[in-house]
């Protein structure tokens, strides 16, 4: 076997009296001659080899020399001698267990092995606890999903227009706008009782089960960024994409087409504007803010979609009206 150590002694002399490695060394290539293969220095650690575990070797062991057993009888991670314990620390993380609690009884049968033998193993105590940490964070992260309203719900995607200028412009500071774009985002959001999803980068994805509640906080939005003093005097401006659909709610959050939809209006948004699909806009009709309208934007290919979508822009008067074309591949007039 190769151990993860950091010595290496390249041998090539060429002698006329029979070569012998230095004393603590292994030869890595068992098929190079003795001459001419490279060699790892141990110091004065006598690491063991490990003996191959023949057929008929592994099934005259006991149970105990493994540690872990599945449920249908298969040996796994043998552990009946030093070379193995280490080589069973080694394969820990690459190993598949039927579920977490095998996990930890396989763990607790490796550590108390190692014990045995003398060895700390302080890398792989250290990778485990993380691995716990993550699992740990997973857990609530899918906790916390599973509390997001189902059924028909109104997705609301925000996007910073022009970041990468932004970013050229501030440098180091854009970090500190992201974080005032983000807090405005996120209290409009839970102002009308919406969730957020996710947030990547200069983007924010939120649910609302009320679709004239995600509008109301879209509108919010808009208007507060178009109010707010930004550094230098910048332009600051988010675009803001509608859709209502019936997507699908998984541990890791929504998938579907609504999802792709939502983004693809998003997409299609100019900054300062908020752009509703077809669903969004007939499921908030009627239910909108008095001197709220909406403009027919006509029909647009949005990308990734396999037809037409009909958008809509939201007015009112103490926002911008008057947009360039929606940003997408195409567009047909709306019939």
């Amino acid at each position: 076997m190769s151990w993860s150590m950091p010595w290496r002694l390249l041998c090539g002399k060429q002698t006329s009296t029979p070569w012998k490695p230095p004393e603590g060394c292994y030869r890595l290539n068992r098929r190079a001659s003795e001459e001419s293969c490279v060699w790892r220095n141990f110091g004065n650690m006598a690491l063991p080899t490990m003996t191959y575990l023949d057929a008929k070797t592994r099934a005259r062991l006991p149970n105990s020399s493994f540690a872990y057993i599945d449920s249908r009888g298969r040996r796994r991670l043998p552990i009946n001698d030093e070379a193995h314990v280490r080589n069973a620390l080694s394969r820990f993380n690459q190993t598949t267990f039927e579920d977490e609690a095998a996990r930890d009884r396989a763990r607790t049968r490796l550590l108390k092995a190692a014990s045995k033998y003398g060895i700390v193993p302080v890398g792989f105590i250290t990778g485990q606890l993380q691995n716990v940490r993550i699992r740990g964070e997973t857990e609530a992260r899918a906790s916390e999903v599973r509390t997001l309203p189902t059924g028909f719900v109104t997705f609301l995607l925000a996007d910073i227009e022009d970041s990468t200028g932004l970013v050229r412009h501030l440098g180091d500071r854009y970090s500190g706008l992201l974080a005032d774009v983000r807090t405005l985002l996120g209290g409009a959001i839970r102002k009308f009782g919406g969730r957020e999803v996710d947030a990547r980068a200069d983007e924010l994805f939120a649910v609302f089960k009320q679709s004239a509640s995600a509008l109301d906080a879209a509108l919010v939005i808009q208007r507060k960024v178009l109010v707010t003093v930004w550094p230098d005097d910048l332009r600051v401006r988010v675009r803001v994409g509608l859709h209502t659909g019936r997507p699908t709610l998984t541990d890791t959050g929504y998938v579907g087409i609504a999802v792709h939809v939502a983004a693809r209006v998003c997409f299609a948004a100019h900054g300062g504007q908020i752009v509703l699909s077809r669903a969004a806009r007939d499921a908030v009709d009627g239910h909108q803010a008095t001197g709220v309208s909406f403009r027919d934007l006509g029909l647009h290919q949005l990308q990734g979609l396999p037809g037409p979508e009909a958008l809509f822009q939201v007015e009112a008067a103490d926002l911008p009206s008057e947009f360039p074309p929606p940003r997408t591949p195409r567009s047909t007039s709306s019939t």
